[in-house]
């Protein structure tokens, strides 16, 4: 006789309700210290903190990132003992120096891993800029919901913790989007595709590899009949050579 599974209903780190989603499982309390934990870990292996792994942070008791920058010296040599607490010190201070898109992929945030930060961080370069002058279009609507709210919910714990770091990369002007932008055939001065595509985004529009009812303009520089021309025309979407995207 099959012994009947009896599928929990609270978490056993924190004793919260379990939530079930798709046949798993999940801790929704933002106090749960099984996922305190992981996310100081995540935040270590981000920022490169050598020395730092799962025993040393459960001897230390770090349930939030910023307790790995509150810390004295004193700490981390009682506790893990004078060689490797100087050794872990110092470490920590050489992982204040790194850049924001590190710092913004290092906070667990869903969807916000490194692609999505090195894109944030082409126009922002801390988190009241992200607040005051939101720049987030790029990244996807989920995207942009899940850091929005963390931001909401953990605001002054961030500022705090940011107040510990030294970004290292300037951040892009923000530039006015002036709509989506196809290529197709031969370009008059630019070597390939992907030279023309950098140019035309460093000037604000968005370059697809397709033709859709959304498309400005199409950049047709070679004037040769194609798919991607008809499809133009038939949407009404002007045929333009770069010269006069500049203008």
């Amino acid at each position: 006789m099959k012994k009947q599974i009896q599928i929990p209903t609270t978490c056993p780190s924190c004793l919260s309700d379990l939530e079930l989603v798709n046949s798993q499982l999940f801790c929704r309390s933002k106090e749960c210290p099984a996922q305190s934990s992981k996310t100081v870990e995540a935040f270590v292996k981000k920022t490169r903190i050598k020395g730092l792994g799962p025993q040393s942070i459960s001897k230390l008791g770090f349930v939030h990132p910023i307790e790995i920058y509150e810390t004295p010296l004193d700490t981390f040599v009682e506790v893990l003992g004078e060689k490797i607490g100087q050794k872990l010190f110092d470490e920590i201070e050489n992982s204040k120096t790194t850049n924001f898109a590190t710092f913004l992929s290092a906070l667990s945030i869903p969807l916000i891993g490194d692609t999505a930060s090195k894109k944030i961080a082409e126009y922002h370069n801390s988190i009241d800029s992200m607040v005051h002058d939101i720049h987030l279009a790029m990244i996807g609507e989920k995207a942009r919901k899940n850091i929005e709210d963390y931001i909401d919910d953990y605001y002054f714990d961030l500022l705090d913790l940011e107040s510990y770091f030294s970004f290292t990369v300037s951040t892009k002007p923000v530039v006015e989007n002036k709509g989506s932008v196809c290529i197709t055939g031969k370009l008059k001065n630019f070597k390939n595709r992907n030279e023309a595509k950098e140019f035309l985004e460093n000037l604000g529009y968005t370059v697809t590899s397709t033709v859709t009812s959304k498309t400005n303009y199409l950049v047709d520089e070679e004037g040769r009949v194609s798919s991607k021309s008809k499809k133009a025309e038939s949407f009404g979407i002007p045929i333009v050579a770069i010269d006069s995207l500049i203008n």
